[in-house]
């Protein structure tokens, strides 16, 4: 693996947003970000051990079929772990897309940007080439993260979210081209 754009990580707590193509993505966080919690989906909580690990790592789960109630719970332990000083990560897609496609940018991602008041540092990555999703088989290569310029506070919802996919699909794209010309 390939770690790009540290020095975009601040030092005091921020948002993540990261694109996700693979179980990977999922991991390599907790490695490269100090202090982090990440927005995750409630039925991994659920997973003998590996859920326990979760909850005792004060990680942030979300009912995805929720609505107003779960964005509110999201919203209230994403300022519980700034207030622990911890970064926040959330996958704006909110599920794993295909390295070809982008998905749909939810919400949620905007509540915690301006209910948090946080920059936001938009991650792109070239992960699905090589740990493709809901496939066991893993593919030879350099997976690539890159940590990019943050987004500073203060956006309304249309500019910041336009921004945030921007940054992200276009910087993917380009990870993906580099990964498949290797």
């Amino acid at each position: 693996m390939e770690i790009r754009g540290l020095e975009n990580i601040p030092v005091t707590p921020a948002l993540i947003a990261s694109k996700h193509q693979s179980a990977w993505d999922t991991t390599i966080f907790f490695k490269t970000v100090p202090r982090v919690a990440c927005v995750l989906k409630k039925e991994l909580m659920g997973i003998p051990v590996f859920g326990w690990y979760l909850k005792k790592m004060e990680q942030i789960p979300i009912d995805r079929s929720g609505g107003a109630g779960a964005l509110k719970k999201m919203v209230r332990l994403g300022r519980k772990a700034v207030g622990r000083n911890r970064s926040v990560l959330i996958f704006p897609e909110g599920t794993r897309s295909p390295v070809d496609t982008a998905g749909t940018y939810h919400p949620g991602v905007y509540a915690l940007y301006t209910m948090l008041d946080l920059p936001a540092v938009p991650v792109a990555l070239n992960s699905g080439l090589f740990w493709p999703r809901r496939k066991f088989t893993k593919n030879p290569g350099t997976i690539v993260i890159e940590f990019l310029p943050q987004i500073p506070t203060g956006l309304g919802k249309e500019a910041f979210l336009e921004r945030l996919e921007h940054d992200i699909e276009t910087a993917t794209k380009n990870l993906v081209l580099e990964g498949l010309e290797k």
